[in-house]
């Protein structure tokens, strides 16, 4: 039985309704403008995971404090701001089914604005004293940006092999999610085993997390997400390279052509498509994300029973069963 959203969240009501109130009152400015777009921003919200990651990650280590807030509104800051810079980098013009920031406002605007984000939560977490938090934080900046800079890098070779693409999106993905549980754990507890532990359950989650992301580009219609866009866009995901690492010579070849001259033919992609499931690239993957989860669960296991731990185990099995 699939477990829904509001399913998840109730446990943590109370604790999300505080948290909106919460970041809303962080997006606030006197200048009129960025008032306009904060309150656009607060409109085409998501699915507020991360926040969850946080609240359920404390509620493991200990009772949820006035910390334990902050902490998801800094969290949420840094991830509205780094999808803001995205849809720039990305030069894409619709987000969560909403007009993106640079499509409205011009990629000026949009990058201002994710800069603007971004200091609103570091001031926050130093108003506060969050030292910890703030560390924490910072740290998943400085990763993301070195794995996004990675794949570029790579993506212009089209060469890349299985530990590079974990370590690109160990750095892009997965940081953001270990210190949404690092970040959960060090405002109620300051207990340096406890915060690793659970940032390296978050790491585990972010990378299984990834996978997922990559698998929906091969599902289809009902993913939400339009199939072979990966493709298109050059993205070198681990169906693809595994793949690859099965393929011939010849193959190869013809495959990094079609990649990188021909991945705006929805005939080719879809022979690829098809090529890369045809491989087992489709069933590696999901081992290999199977394998991570794995990993997490054992991670977690040592905490006691809690409705915190059950609901988290829950939310780690939404994300990878998700269809888009």
């Amino acid at each position: 039985m699939t477990i829904s959203l509001a399913e998840l969240q109730a446990p943590i009501a109370k604790e999300l309704e505080y948290f909106e109130k919460h970041f809303q009152s962080a997006l606030r400015s006197k200048v009129a403008l960025l008032d306009k777009i904060m309150l656009y921003l607060l409109k085409t919200k998501g699915k507020r995971i991360r926040p969850m990651f946080v609240f359920l990650s404390a509620g493991v280590c200990g009772p949820i404090q006035p910390a334990t807030y902050r902490a998801a509104a800094l969290i949420e800051l840094l991830h509205t701001a780094t999808l803001v810079h995205d849809d720039v980098v990305d030069d894409a013009d619709k987000r969560r089914g909403f007009f993106s920031i640079n499509a409205l406002w011009k990629n000026k605007i949009a990058v201002l604005i994710g800069d603007y984000l971004l200091s609103r939560g570091l001031l926050m977490a130093l108003d506060a004293n969050d030292f910890d938090l703030l560390k924490i934080v910072s740290e998943a900046v400085r990763q993301m940006s070195e794995g996004e800079l990675l794949q570029l890098q790579k993506a212009r070779t089209m060469n890349i092999e299985e530990p590079v693409y974990f370590d690109i999106i160990r750095q892009k993905t997965a940081s953001l999610i270990a210190s949404c549980c690092a970040c959960g754990a060090a405002s109620v507890t300051q207990d340096t085993e406890l915060i690793e532990r659970m940032r390296l359950f978050g790491e585990k989650v972010g990378i299984a997390f990834q996978i997922k992301d990559d698998l929906l580009d091969y599902s289809g219609v009902n993913s939400g997400k339009p199939i072979g866009i990966d493709i298109k866009e050059k993205k070198m995901t681990l169906p693809l390279i595994y793949a690859l690492g099965k393929s011939s010579l010849s193959e190869r070849r013809l495959i990094i052509n079609v990649v990188k001259n021909h991945n705006q033919d929805s005939q080719k992609v879809k022979w690829l498509i098809e090529y890369v499931k045809n491989q087992g690239g489709i069933n590696y993957a999901e081992k290999k994300m199977n394998e991570f989860v794995a990993q997490a669960m054992e991670l977690i296991a040592p905490f006691k029973h809690s409705v915190a731990k059950e609901t988290l185990i829950k939310l780690v099995n939404f994300t990878i069963h998700r269809e888009n």
